[in-house]
């Protein structure tokens, strides 16, 4: 019976950790945000986002291009979002900042 409590208690433990884990992950601090701010799960699985280097995200008359890969993603594309940080933030498949698909990017808000 022991033995069952155990194992029991392992199995819900490793299950705990896959679920905890499967979400999507936080970008940096920000005021207002002491924990950060947690990229949406449609953008991310844990590795995929992460802050744009500063000369990474060009506005061109066509929309944002990444000099990385050279995508251009349309200022009205839906995959274009509200950077809560103020920041670009690039969000690519598999994680692949050289090579992946831009699944979501995250521009600073636009003052008028």
């Amino acid at each position: 019976m022991i033995r069952f409590i155990i194992l029991a208690a392992a199995f819900a433990f490793i299950l705990w950790l896959i679920i905890a884990t499967a979400g999507a992950h936080e970008a940096k601090t920000v005021a207002g945000q002491p924990l950060g701010w947690v990229y949406p799960i449609s953008c991310c699985s844990l590795t995929d986002c992460r802050p744009a280097k500063s000369d990474e995200v060009r506005e061109t008359s066509e929309g944002y291009r990444l000099t990385s890969t050279g995508e251009i993603v349309g200022y009205l594309d839906k995959r274009v979002k509200d950077s809560p940080s103020g920041d670009f933030h690039v969000c690519q498949q598999g994680g692949d900042f050289d090579k992946g698909r831009v699944l979501c990017l995250f521009r600073p808000s636009r003052g008028f």
